[in-house]
């Protein structure tokens, strides 16, 4: 039939419309669309049904309608549903939809399908999407709790398998760490059952060894014990030896024939005890070179010491019992040559006080005062001068010398000549004598310790030129800065030079020749500016210090001047205490008479004659007044009345130190002299007038 051809058709096209086909996307979610969205469309025809409902004859067409009529009430039920229908897809879709051949509910007031079984199957229709529906609702719900499960189970399977991986992963650790572990502590083991082993062995080569070192303890304290007993008894011996070399020596010092002129004894009695004493030494000597080896005394050598000593001991006896004897036969002798030298001394004296008196009016009678010293003493300024360069040409070949060793001589004779000078200060006291013996035993050839080392001038054939140049070098240089800064150390310097220059007279003349030459005032001479001379060397004859940055001030040099004519006045009055030699000093007072009175026979110099004036009279004034009495205090007198207004013409106001010195001593000595003391020791030295 021609409606059910149409039935099928329009299940057809509701199969082919939109809301016939559902289908499943699994990217729903992914994309975001609602997974119902087809399903929740209101239905409606295709636009295929407008097309269908046109084919519709219009013969069936009213027939059915008529059908409808007959059946309003299904017919107004049907076409409500179905306009109610279609309102709603009018209100779910566009305006501006395409639906072909489908009119309105305005211009179709009744629907195409007019058959109760068209009604039934759009019921069915609908109930069947409705089952759709819910059956799609269910089947997505089911889906999606499927996929939920599954994400679940797998996330659930992941997190147990990676828990699995974990534990397997600790495991792996916690065996490989075990394994770690058992193998240290295995090695732990081992290494500690080592140790223990080389402790023990250790141990036991220490318990050999503390064996075999208390052993070699033992002994070496043993070896020890008997070699410090060697070695005290050795010492022991060797201290004795030396004190018996020593008092052999002093002993022997005895028997020269240098220390014992006051003994009086026959040469042939001095050489004999001498050469027996220079035997005993020697054998002495020869046991002390053997030790000086490193080896100790041994009991025979003590033995032929101790011997040597009592046999010098009964010479020494021998000695001075014949020197006894001689002493009391030339008693009577020394007595009556003593009477013979007062007198001698007495007329010299006399003669002395002649000249003082035909001076002192020599000078009364002139008008003017000179300027240069006299010709006699220049002239023994100038031998003095060719003494001393003699001497220094002497030992140019010494002085000069190249190879080592006599380089070495020359400084150990240079050390043995200054060092014992340069020793002597104002509190020496008893060492004034070893001081002296030591530059005796120099200057007489015999062997001196300087330094920790022997040395003799006859080592050289020019050694005793040298010593004795260097030693009157150095005497001159003390009083130039030790008796300059210390006025009190004058007498001391002076005592030992006295006795030096005593007993080796070329000494002496040595010393003079150095002092005059750094000291021209000490002639006194004021050398003249000869013509083509140039001023740095005319200041050097003069006395000044002159180098790189210039001249000397003013002050030094007075102070250089000062000490050594301080040095001069207090070698002129002291005699050696000890000096077996009878007799006045060897350069004595009158020469410090013939420098004062030359002193005033000058023209006076600027700021240098005050001050010498005043050095050397404060010195030995008092030397000189108890030896000339009344003619040193004329001298005196003439110096303050005439001479002193000079000076004080010829000084500046800048220069008035010296001059105010010099006027405040004569002021002091102004004073008549009390009657003459008794005369005091010959070591006593009193200062000024």
């Amino acid at each position: 039939m021609p409606s059910e051809s149409l039935r099928w058709e329009t299940l057809q096209a509701l199969k082919n419309s939109p809301k016939g086909k559902i289908s499943f996307d699994p990217f729903w979610l992914e994309r975001g669309e609602p997974l119902l969205a087809g399903c929740k469309d209101s239905p409606s025809l295709s636009p295929i049904a407008g097309v269908i409902l046109e084919r519709l004859s219009s013969a069936p067409l009213q027939k059915s309608l008529s059908f409808l009529g007959s059946r309003s009430g299904d017919s107004t039920a049907f076409s409500a549903a179905a306009s109610v229908k279609n309102d709603d897809k009018v209100k779910d879709e566009s305006p501006e939809a395409d639906v072909s051949g489908v009119s309105s509910p305005t211009s179709l007031p009744a629907i195409s399908l007019l058959s109760p079984k068209a009604m039934e199957m759009a019921g069915c229709i609908i109930k069947v999407q409705e089952e759709h529906r819910e059956k799609a609702k269910l089947a997505l719900r089911v889906r999606q709790e499927m996929q939920e499960n599954q994400v679940v189970a797998v996330a659930s399977a992941e997190s147990e398998q990676l828990k699995r991986f974990e534990e397997l992963m600790e495991l792996k650790q916690r065996q490989e760490y075990q394994s770690m572990r058992d193998m240290m502590e295995r090695e732990t083991k081992e290494s500690i059952g080592r140790q223990e082993k080389l402790k023990e062995e250790q141990r036991r080569r220490i318990t050999l060894v503390n064996l075999r070192l208390r052993e070699a303890e033992q002994q070496r304290l043993r070896e020890a014990e008997l070699e410090r007993q060697r070695q005290a008894e050795g010492r022991e011996r060797l201290r004795s030896l030396n004190s018996i070399q020593e008092e052999i020596l002093q002993l022997n010092q005895l028997l020269e024939p240098s220390t014992q002129t006051k003994t009086d004894l026959p040469p042939a009695s001095l050489s004999s005890y001498s050469t027996r004493g220079n035997q005993l030494c020697s054998q002495v000597s020869e046991v002390v070179r053997k030790t000086a080896e490193g080896d100790f005394p041994s009991l025979e050598d003590m033995t032929v010491a101790e011997r040597a000593l009592h046999e010098m001991r009964a010479l020494i006896r021998l000695m001075q019992e014949e020197a006894a004897k001689v002493r009391e036969k030339k008693k009577k002798e020394q007595e009556q040559e003593e009477e013979r030298r007062k007198q001698a001394e007495l007329l010299a004296k006399q003669e002395g006080e002649k000249k003082a008196a035909q001076l002192a009016k020599e000078k009364a009678q002139r008008k003017g005062l000179q300027n240069s010293a006299e010709d006699v003493t220049l002239k023994w300024y100038k031998d003095l001068q060719e003494v001393a360069t003699r001497c220094a040409q002497s030992f140019e070949q010494l002085n000069s010398a190249k190879d080592g060793q006599t380089k070495k001589l020359k400084l150990e004779l240079q050390k043995a000549a200054t060092i014992p000078v340069s020793q002597i200060a104002s509190n020496s006291g008893s060492q004034l004598r070893e001081i002296f013996d030591k530059i005796d035993k120099l200057l007489s050839g015999r062997p001196v310790v300087s330094g920790g080392k022997s040395v003799s001038t006859s080592q050289h054939p020019q050694g005793l030129e040298f010593a004795s140049y260097k030693l009157a070098e150095k005497f001159v240089k003390q009083g130039e800065e030790e008796v300059a800064s210390h006025h009190e150390a004058a007498f001391p310097i002076a005592v030992v030079a006295s006795g030096v220059w005593e007993l080796h007279p070329q000494v002496g003349e040595l010393i003079l020749a150095h002092l005059h030459k750094k000291c021209p005032y000490a002639i006194p001479h004021y050398p003249p500016m000869k013509e083509g001379t140039p001023v740095d060397e005319y200041q050097r004859i003069l006395g000044y210090r002159v180098d790189d940055s210039g001249v000397e001030g003013q002050d030094s040099f007075l102070k250089r001047m000062s000490g050594m004519i301080r040095l001069y006045a207090a070698i002129i009055q002291l005699k050696w205490p000890y000096s077996s030699k009878q007799g006045p000093v060897p350069h004595g007072l009158n020469h410090g008479w013939r420098w004062l009175a030359q002193m005033l026979n000058m023209e006076p110099l600027a700021d240098v004659t005050a001050t010498l004036l005043f050095d050397f009279l404060e010195v030995c004034g008092n030397a000189l007044m108890n030896q000339y009495r009344s003619q040193f205090w004329k001298l005196i007198l003439l110096l303050k009345e005439e001479y002193f207004p000079r000076i004080e013409a010829v000084t500046s106001s800048g220069q008035m130190g010296s001059v105010i010195r010099l006027k405040q001593f004569l002021e002091v000595c102004d004073t008549p002299p009390p009657p003459p003391p008794p005369p005091p020791p010959r070591h006593a030295v009193k200062f000024g007038c």
